[in-house]
């Protein structure tokens, strides 16, 4: 009997402590960012594979850090490293279920090339840098270079920085024809998508406030540009209503578009994105391009970050494909 293939996913980012004051008035405090993806790949993957979280904390975070992921077999944390004693730590305050304001008074150094080389034989990267110091370009580079492992990619780090007093603020993603060579699926939020399409030089009377006004006539345009530089897929969430799907056929390009999966009762949004961008790793861990299916389990896993603020949230495949089956007939 052929033995069943055991798949391999790294997720690389930080692992902030987050203080949360949700759009009800609540107060959650819990360790977001890479936890979210991790944990939620860990369910899908449970008897079928690992998951290599891949980061820097602090010292005083380890047994905590060590503690969350710990009943989930299919995590190894081997690339949970205090050797730096850096991290993240990060307040939000949401001003409603999407819009938040914040502040980080902490930071981990880079992920770096020495901090990958024991993942080279990954099936796939999802990278969820928050900021823009958080990943080098040559860690990319360098998994180009000596893996075959789809390289997934948040464009929410280099859209966001930090003054020295902790304000986060979003930026123009200037260096972004370095990077796109470099990945294999750019995934985004519409926010990050006006930091990722720019004029060149502009007039700041004509520039549209992001928070406003998220216009979508520039995300064809912008995708087209950025599939003809490397990426295969160029996916955007569109807040609550589902994802666009850019691809290119022949040359032409193609944009699909996914709808949510409807949940009635949203607790707390925080790693929504970060989770949808584990889903799109697990629908595309055989190398494969069915972005529309990657897209669907991306769905699936962000609509359950959403129902709570612990990680009880995340379901075991079978639950999994069942949430997917009752808003996506086609889904097989």
């Amino acid at each position: 009997m052929e033995q069943q293939k055991q798949y391999k996913i790294a997720v690389i980012g930080p692992t902030p402590r987050d203080h949360i004051t949700t759009h009800r008035g609540e107060v959650i405090e819990k360790y977001g960012c890479i936890t979210h993806p991790t944990i939620g790949l860990a369910q899908l993957l449970h008897g079928k594979g690992t998951v290599y979280p891949v980061t820097h904390i602090r010292k005083v975070d380890m047994a905590a850090v060590q503690e969350i992921f710990a009943p989930y077999p299919a995590i190894d944390t081997a690339g949970v490293s205090d050797e730096e004693d850096s991290g993240d730590v990060i307040s939000l305050r949401f001003l409603d279920q999407n819009l938040r304001v914040e502040k980080q008074t902490a930071f981990m150094n880079p992920i770096t090339p020495k901090d990958m080389a024991p993942y080279l034989d990954c099936d796939a990267f999802v990278f969820v840098p928050i900021t823009d110091h958080e990943i080098t370009l040559d860690t990319l580079k360098y998994l180009k270079e000596h893996s075959q492992g789809t390289i997934i990619f948040d464009a929410h780090g280099p859209t966001h920085t930090m003054t020295i007093g902790g304000d986060r603020h979003k930026k123009f993603w200037v260096e972004r024809d370095l990077w796109i060579p470099y990945i294999d699926v750019l995934k985004m939020n519409l926010e990050e998508s006006w930091c990722t399409w720019y004029k060149h030089e502009y007039d700041e009377s004509e520039l549209t406030d992001v928070l406003d006004d998220l216009d979508q006539k520039h995300l064809a345009p912008m995708a087209d540009y950025v599939l003809d530089r490397g990426p295969k897929s160029v996916i955007v969430t569109t807040d609550s209503s589902g994802c666009k799907v850019f691809t290119k056929e022949n040359g032409q390009l193609k944009e699909d578009f996914v709808p949510s999966i409807y949940m009635d009762n949203v607790v707390d949004t925080t790693g929504c994105g970060d989770s949808f961008a584990g889903g799109l790793a697990y629908g595309l861990k055989d190398g494969g391009d069915n972005f529309i299916i990657a897209a669907m389990y991306a769905n699936a896993l962000g609509a359950q970050r959403t129902q709570g603020p612990t990680f009880e949230v995340f379901k075991s495949l079978d639950e999994t494909e069942q949430m997917i089956r009752g808003t996506y007939p086609d889904f097989k």
